[in-house]
């Protein structure tokens, strides 16, 4: 017998999600062919079969956890095997499961008597959730049950999957790594032509301010402590799902004109929609853009996800009554805000290029 483990899926993948199996225990396989359905990082990838064989066993079911390098099937041997990802016989038992690490309070030790913690499990509450209340910080009885009794009109534990657990990860990562700092501005688009596409718009003066401000289209190494200024301007697009968040990247968005991208992008809403967005359209960005005000909301403190630097944000157009030549007006504006990692951008870097996004937003064309 042989055993076939989850093999790399690159970019650094860890793990997947088991979503499908397409064989079952007892088939006949061929080689090539599609043997589980797995998502990672917003994807869902087919991974085929190394060989011809009967299939012996499948580990995991839908929904759980598998890690590279973790057994998927155990074949009846019938032909040879891919020598990358097929190895050895299956182990008499599996390896034990790393022990869990000590429950953490913003990085110092829950504090807890054995009795309150096992009230805790009895209660189904996190003792890392509670605020404690004892001497030294130190968790109380009261304390578990007024948690407990928070919870008793919630619904039951959901663990996230998928896109969700993808982008809460991602969120994380971001929030232990940047070090956020956020401007915030209007412009003025009376002068805008009627049925203006305005995400066109707003591609075109990112990239107009790229080229006025590099500082802000670029990445930040911060295992090397340097940055690295990205001569073309690849640009994530924030797209809102039921499922999650995705972030696909718009390629060299400085050297193509509106109708390609328009294609471009209506491409990218339909990988998205289908969940087929190839891993290497995930990738890449060198700046995103948010534009969260279709949904409400004028102004954000966004996220930035390294090794980004800069995140724009645009929120909901809507008039204003401004001064103009001297006299009160009303006027269409475009709310912006510009999240920015401090420890790559400076303050002036980014007021410059939010100065260079509103005056290209101002234009006429």
């Amino acid at each position: 017998m042989t055993t076939f483990k989850l093999p790399d899926l690159g970019e650094g993948l860890q793990e997947a999600e088991i979503v499908a199996w397409h064989v079952g225990v007892g088939d006949h396989v061929v080689a090539d062919q599609p043997l589980v359905s797995v998502e990672t990082e917003k994807a869902v990838v087919e991974i085929p079969s190394p060989q011809s064989g009967r299939v012996a066993k499948l580990f995991g079911e839908p929904g759980d956890i598998a890690r590279i390098g973790a057994p998927l099937v155990v074949f009846e041997a019938a032909g040879e095997a891919d020598a990358g990802t097929v190895v050895g016989k299956m182990p008499e038992s599996a390896p034990a499961k790393p022990a869990k690490p000590p429950l953490t309070q913003g990085g110092a030790a829950v504090k807890a008597t054995p009795a309150v913690r096992a009230l805790a499990r009895r209660h189904g509450v996190e003792l890392s959730v509670i605020a404690p209340s004892g001497p030294g910080g130190t968790i109380t009885k009261a304390d578990v049950e007024r948690a407990a009794a928070a919870l008793q009109g919630a619904g039951p534990l959901e663990p996230l999957r998928g896109v969700r657990r993808a982008m809460a990860r991602a969120m994380e990562r971001a929030h232990a790594e940047v070090v956020p700092a956020t401007v915030t501005d209007e412009a003025d688009i009376a002068e805008w032509q009627a049925g203006a596409d305005v995400t066109m718009r707003l591609i075109r003066a990112i990239v107009a301010a790229c080229r006025a401000e590099p500082a802000l289209n670029a990445w930040y190494l911060g295992r090397d402590q340097g940055r690295r200024l990205h001569a073309q301007v690849h640009l994530g697009i924030a797209t809102d799902t039921e499922d999650g968040l995705f972030v696909p990247v718009l390629r060299d968005v400085d050297s193509r004109d509106a109708t390609d991208l328009r294609h471009g992008l209506e491409a990218m809403k339909r990988d998205v929609a289908a969940r087929k967005v190839p891993l290497e359209e995930l990738r890449g960005g060198t700046i995103t853009l948010s534009n969260f005000g279709m949904f409400g909301g004028q102004h954000a403190a966004l996220v930035v996800v390294p090794p980004q630097v800069s995140i724009l944000g645009a929120g909901r157009i809507h008039d204003k009554v401004m001064p103009v030549k001297g006299m009160p007006a009303v006027r269409r504006v475009l709310p912006l805000s510009l999240t920015f990692d401090h420890r790559a951008v400076m303050g002036g870097e980014a007021s410059r290029f939010l100065a260079a996004v509103i005056a290209d937003l101002g234009k006429a064309v």
